[in-house]
């Protein structure tokens, strides 16, 4: 019996139950931004396995509550910075903020926000770095 590869990243809609498993944390945020558009439904994370990930555990750093706020968004970025040469991905970014309960939509909705502050820019499409 062979067993089929476990894709690293997983996002399901918990309204009408698809679901993306890929290589490429980028892909969920492609995924959603076509989902969100045709059904007006957000997504939840099921998996997500990247590095520093161990290191963003929720409360591991001391930064944040549960959900946490945009500091912790831009933190995830300055800390991730080492790890993603040339940006962090945004659905590395998503996933991490997946992790403390905070949706999709209103993480991408929280990275716009920091970027229009000037807080966040995108060295290249999709991919966020500290300013």
């Amino acid at each position: 019996m062979s067993e089929e590869p476990r894709a690293p990243f997983v996002v399901a809609c918990p309204d009408c139950e698809v679901r993306t498993a890929t290589d490429d944390p980028n892909e969920t945020v492609a995924f959603y931004r076509r989902h969100r558009a045709v059904t007006g439904h957000d997504l939840a994370w099921e998996r997500a396995e990247f590095d520093g990930a161990d290191d963003l555990r929720p409360d591991a750093d001391g930064t944040d509550g549960p959900g946490g706020g945009e500091a912790v968004l831009a933190a995830i970025v300055d800390d991730l910075e080492g790890t993603y040469g040339n940006g962090v991905p945004v659905g590395i970014v998503a996933a991490a903020m997946g992790a403390r309960g905070v949706p999709m939509g209103e993480t991408l909705e929280r990275i716009r926000a920091l970027r229009m502050r000037g807080a966040l820019y995108e060295p290249r499409d999709d991919h966020l770095a500290s300013v």
